[in-house]
């Protein structure tokens, strides 16, 4: 029985986790209506789990479920995303501003790397790389200036400003502009000027500012219309 529980819950934990990259990844679009049965049948997986995974993700606000009628992915509430951005505005300005004080080698060796690679990956026009690259730099400051409790803790008020990103990248908004930014972050830790690195930093993260006008002229119907949304 112990046995059994456990493969449930690796089950359940599986079809979550790929239903949430694939949300993330806009492979299920916002708005998209899908079911138990087709994601079940689609996993090759019993309905349980995905409704598991589904009930999870609604209360991340990442699925909107109706009963009796249906399940549909969250609408982009721009709201949610200057929320976020607001939030990682502050807690990043604040931590590269640590990292110009001290910043260990091993991880500006990994910053070195990651630029090499969003480079690499830039030429490729790969933006699902791109992006997973984006993260890993960000974290990578966060964890070295022993803040990767912070970076855990932003995660889960993050979706909507991540799809935005995804979205802006899946557009070829401003690729060359956000390797560039980054290159010239990982520049200042190196130099320790904290007041370029703030000041980059607030450039860096306040550009979705300005794409998600392009964005929602692009792809009116992914986004939710709020009242709470800044004008």
């Amino acid at each position: 029985m112990q046995a059994g529980w456990k493969a449930h819950i690796s089950t359940r934990d599986s079809v979550y986790q790929r239903l949430y990259e694939e949300i993330l990844q806009l492979k299920l679009e916002p708005g998209q209506l899908i079911s138990e049965k087709e994601i079940s049948e689609r996993m090759e997986v019993s309905r349980t789990p995905v409704r598991e995974a589904f009930q999870q993700l609604a209360r991340e606000e990442l699925l909107e479920i109706y009963p009796q009628k249906g399940t549909r992915v969250s609408l982009i509430d721009l709201s949610l995303v200057e929320e976020a951005r607001f939030m990682r505005e502050h807690l990043e300005t604040a931590v590269v501003k640590l990292a110009c004080k001290s910043f260990p080698e091993e991880k500006l060796m990994e910053l070195d790397w990651n630029l090499n690679m969003q480079s690499l990956y830039r030429q490729k026009r790969d933006e699902r790389q791109i992006f997973s690259l984006d993260e890993q730099f960000h974290q990578t400051i966060f964890s070295g200036c022993g803040k990767s409790r912070v970076w855990a803790a932003i995660q889960q008020m993050n979706m909507d400003f991540k799809r935005v990103r995804v979205l802006r990248l899946v557009a070829d908004y401003n690729w060359d502009d956000i390797v560039e930014q980054h290159r010239d972050l990982v520049t200042c830790i190196k130099k320790r000027d904290a007041a370029a690195a703030e000041a980059k930093m607030h450039e860096h993260l306040t550009r979705v500012v300005i794409d998600k006008e392009k964005l929602t002229q692009q792809f009116p119907s992914y986004f939710k219309v709020s009242k709470r949304s800044p004008q």
